[in-house]
């Protein structure tokens, strides 16, 4: 895999398997992972194909479930029932299930597999209850730590990947692992294994499908910089110039805050967060940015934006209007 989860059901030959299992998160490349391991070590206790069920939560009753949980395995120690977006189970259907985990059968494992389990639900603590191992993590990375987790998961396709290339993927492809996965098993087959992949291999090679998030355009605009305003730009044709100018204008009244904040001295930083109601981390940049305009500065672009509006609604192409607004606020006098 190349990054770590608590995998110890899978991986571990001493350790007894648990009755039921929540893999939660929206790694699926993880979460694949996580089962096909898990049907490795099913498989040398007997044949698993008579002794698998699978169940979609959105669809799915309790009542099946927990008769599937019951039926004794033929042929093998263990039957494996597989219940998969588990969230979206009823209520009634869940109630069932915690009703099931109190006393569970000894030769099922069950795995609930969701996007996100609230840990207040009554299903997630009667399966936290079960044991330390438990719940399984497969939230994804944070995008500050995915480049990084690219490049650790390039080995196991017999890939070294650059800094830059592994940056380049995650632009290109986005935060789904699963595709990044496959473009990494693509790149594989184009490169010599004593080969270095580069940025420009992976540019060359790999198709763009992730479109620039809003916020990291305003981001790029928070920092000043024409020219990645201009390139995000092109690389947005479903970003509504209408949406992003109001993001833009919020994130001017948030520098406008940063400078009255400095201007009073003080942990510039915390006092910025305090007057948004925003956690630290959200406002960690807004004090860099904002020392990088004029107070002169973001109240013209604020008058601007007025008029760049009516502009985009009174007859001038949208796309057009905004880009000019964009490069005549940051553009410096």
């Amino acid at each position: 895999m190349g990054y770590g989860y608590n995998d110890a059901m899978t991986t571990r030959k001493d350790t007894a398997l648990l009755p039921a299992y929540l893999v939660d998160g929206e790694d699926h490349l993880k979460r694949e992972a996580v089962l096909r391991r898990l049907k490795v070590r099913l498989e040398k206790m007997g044949d698993l194909s008579f002794n698998h069920d699978s169940f979609e939560g959105a669809s799915a009753t309790g009542e099946a479930i927990v008769t599937a949980c019951m039926t004794v395995p033929f042929a093998s120690e263990k039957r494996l029932v597989v219940v998969n977006l588990a969230e979206k189970l009823p209520k009634k259907a869940q109630s069932e299930l915690v009703d099931y985990l109190k006393s569970p059968s000894e030769s099922t494992v069950l795995v609930l597999i969701t996007d996100k389990l609230a840990k207040n639900t009554a299903l997630y603590k009667a399966i936290a209850a079960l044991g330390k191992s438990a719940v399984i993590d497969c939230a994804p990375p944070k995008k500050k730590d995915l480049a990084n987790q690219v490049r650790a998961m390039g080995p196991t396709h017999g890939l070294t990947l650059t800094p830059g290339a592994a940056a380049a993927l995650v632009e290109l492809v986005g935060e789904d692992t699963m595709r990044i996965d496959a473009e990494l098993k693509k790149l594989a087959l184009m490169q010599r294994a004593s080969d270095v992949v580069e940025e420009s291999d992976v540019r060359e090679a790999v198709a763009r499908v992730a479109e620039p998030r809003p916020w990291e355009f305003v981001d790029a605009f928070s920092a000043r910089s024409i020219s990645e305003c201009v390139r995000m730009l092109r690389l947005m044709p479903s970003a509504s110039p209408y949406a992003l100018l109001r993001q833009c204008v919020s994130r001017i009244r948030e520098l406008m805050c940063a400078q009255a904040m400095l201007a009073r001295g003080g942990n510039a930083t915390a006092a910025v967060a305090d007057a948004l109601k925003m956690p630290d981390w959200k406002v960690k940049r807004h004090v860099q940015w904002a020392r990088s305009f004029t107070p002169a500065e973001l109240r013209h672009a604020l008058e601007t934006s007025l008029e760049t509006e009516r502009k985009m609604k009174g007859g001038s192409v949208p796309e057009a209007a905004f880009l000019d607004w964009v490069v005549s606020t940051l553009a410096r006098g």
